[in-house]
């Protein structure tokens, strides 16, 4: 492991490329202590600490906590997420798109430009929702959040939130252009990792103080490990339909005729179906936090409160529904089967057309519960892990899926640069070995 990570300082290129992405990120973690003006962060942090189980939760783990310390970076990345995910599903369901994404790189930079647009649109209107939210609550104390609401504080911590999403989008995308692995992964990456670290240290003071045994917590670490093994083995998981291509005999030339196969992951969805359900589950959170009096809300909120049944249920049954519906959305098995039979190919003993169309959607059907069962199982993991296991911090759910997949990617990445030069990667090092032998 060592060896191959000195041999990532060997290639000059790479080299170049791992400094600059590492660069960009220190930037990005730098802004993440720019407090903005006019907010009681102290009083903030207290809210927060209050309204792990909301919306406003969630969309803190997305940016790093900056939202819960009103950083200028506060909105995070999550408006061109957001906007990229638009763009994915109107690709889907309106023609003008769907004719952008099959024009190439050409229909690539528009929808890119769109996705920008559209980053900049939702940006406002969340740093406008955020802005009024902050002036109307207070923290446990009664100690207003803004001590001076008005129009000029709107204005300026619009215009700083906003700012600060397309600062940090301009980033993501010079990491995806001049570094290693996609900068907006990896900006969310660095983001949710942040907190390790501390809540490592809590769990080390817990065992120092004695509310903690060292069993205990060398059980929890050990745990963790196998959980972080298991998510990487099912996200790499795939299941390889065969496909033939017919020789073809073009002038003097003939093409086709090799074998080759289509990979459909058993988690096409990735982690959006958790996102999904996790908004929808946290909505109704949410909307009590208004009406702390009312006694009808506060039992809907302990209802859905995480740890709940109902809750559990809910949550495993809206992220199995959100995987198939997501994989409906980007994997289209009729478009998939069309594109083959343009180009001659087929699948052994499948007919070309609508019954390779329904076999290879029969076949994503199948592989796509048991993933989304086991991601749904990981969701439910850090209620259990804080509230049994008295975890200091949030373990396994999106964030570690999100670590998972980003870290697979780059190193994915870096190890094709390494193997075209010919040195040791840290993935299939036997293999390759065994080709120089």
């Amino acid at each position: 492991m060592l060896k191959s990570l000195f041999n990532v300082f060997k290639v000059p290129e790479l080299k170049k490329k791992v400094l600059f992405t590492l660069g960009i990120l220190i930037v990005y973690r730098l802004g993440g202590h720019i407090p903005t003006p006019g907010i009681n962060t102290a009083a903030l942090g207290e809210f927060f600490a209050q309204s792990q189980n909301t919306l406003f939760g969630m969309y803190d783990l997305f940016v790093g906590g900056n939202l819960s310390k009103a950083t200028i970076f506060a909105l995070g990345i999550m408006p061109y997420i957001t906007s990229s995910i638009v763009m994915q599903l109107l690709g889907a369901v309106i023609p003008f798109f769907e004719k952008l994404r099959k024009q190439g790189a050409e229909g690539q930079k528009k929808i890119t430009q769109y996705t920008r647009y559209g980053t900049v649109l939702i940006g406002t209107f969340n740093a406008f929702g955020i802005t009024v939210f902050l002036e109307s609550i207070t923290n446990q104390a009664g100690v207003p959040i803004v001590p001076h609401p008005g129009f000029m504080f709107k204005f300026v911590t619009i215009l700083t939130f906003v700012t600060g999403t397309i600062f940090i989008m301009w980033l993501g995308e010079n990491i995806t252009e001049k570094g290693i692995g996609n900068g907006i992964s990896l900006i969310i990456f660095i983001g949710i990792i942040a907190r390790y670290p501390n809540g490592f240290l809590n769990m080390g003071k817990m065992v120092a103080s004695g509310t903690m045994s060292i069993m205990n917590s060398v059980l929890i670490v050990i745990i963790m490990v196998i959980v972080t093994g298991a998510v990487i083995v099912i996200t790499e998981a795939m299941r390889k339909i065969p496909v033939q291509y017919a020789k073809r005999v073009i002038g003097r030339k003939i093409y086709g005729g090799q074998s080759t196969h289509i990979p459909l992951r058993v988690n096409s969805a990735g982690v959006i179906p958790i996102i999904f359900a996790q908004s929808v589950l946290m909505f109704p959170q949410t909307i009590t936090t208004f009406f702390k009096g009312s006694e009808f809300m506060h039992t809907i909120s302990s209802w859905l409160s995480p740890g709940a049944f109902l809750h559990t249920f809910l949550y495993v049954v809206l992220i199995v529904f959100f995987a198939y519906f997501y994989t409906a959305v980007v994997l289209n098995p009729a478009e998939i089967a069309d594109n083959m039979k343009k180009y001659g190919g087929f699948i052994p003993g499948r007919k070309p057309g609508k019954k390779t169309a329904e076999y290879i959607n029969s076949v994503i059907t199948r592989i796509t519960l048991p993933g989304a069962i086991f991601f749904a199982m990981i969701a439910v993991m850090p209620t259990f892990f804080m509230s049994y296991a008295r975890v200091p911090f949030y373990f396994g759910g999106t964030g570690l899926i999100i670590i998972v997949g980003v870290a697979l990617d780059t190193l994915q990445q870096i190890e094709s640069h390494l193997v075209m030069r010919h040195y040791d990667g840290f993935m299939k090092k036997g293999k390759l070995r065994g080709r120089r032998r």
